[in-house]
């Protein structure tokens, strides 16, 4: 369920840790649990990598994570960089973030009255290297959406919306899709945050 919308932080010069997205929902994060980093866009083709994978929901989001991490780091050997993905599983299909509107309805519709999981995984790289990795799940039950509620719903979430997986946001609207949620909100934002956090302070990233 994460926001893919582009902004600043390209233009730093080699911070202590890189976060391999342009993700806002991420940046969002890192920047509120007091982390000094850059964002860089991966370049990964995500849909390749999907293609024709054979592992768990787990492997392959820390498969994409790692990609991320390793395509980044490739320019900044010396520096932590941080990859991450999500899935969104739900009766063993996997979902990938809408295209459009009209997807983002059908994808409502499916998830409508259902239980689903979503899978987040992160992955640092230093100098090609895997040095700290982590996937976690939580499981979402969504209640029984009327169609009436969906129009209105992407309606007001509009285009914004399409950068989440699920084509909802927890920490806003998407709230009111829900009966039950089972897991950390962290990791439903998209982000393991409080492991990766151990791991900094571990690194001395931040202070202990």
């Amino acid at each position: 369920m994460t926001n893919n919308n582009d902004d600043a932080g390209q233009s730093r010069v080699e911070p202590g840790l890189i976060l391999a997205s342009t993700s806002a929902a991420r940046r969002a994060m890192l920047r509120q649990a007091g982390l000094d980093f850059a964002a860089i866009s991966s370049g990964v083709d995500e849909a390749a990598l999907k293609q024709g994978f054979t592992g768990t929901p787990e492997e392959l989001a820390l498969a994409l994570a790692e990609a991320k991490a390793r395509a980044v780091s490739t320019a900044h050997p010396r520096v932590l960089v941080l990859g991450a993905d999500q899935l969104l599983v739900c009766e063993g299909a996997v979902f990938d973030k809408p295209a459009d509107l009209a997807e983002a309805a059908v994808h409502l519709r499916r998830l409508s009255g259902r239980a689903h999981q979503l899978v987040t995984a992160a992955c640092v790289v230093q100098g090609g290297e895997v040095i700290w990795s982590h996937a976690e799940r939580a499981t979402l039950e969504v209640r029984g959406l009327s169609e009436d509620f969906i129009a209105r719903y992407l309606e007001a979430e509009g285009a914004e919306i399409l950068g989440c997986v699920g084509a909802y946001r927890l920490e806003g609207l998407g709230a009111q899709l829900f009966t039950r949620v089972e897991g950390d909100y962290f990791t439903i934002l998209g982000l393991s945050l409080l492991p990766l956090l151990g791991f900094l302070r571990a690194a001395g990233v931040l202070a202990g």
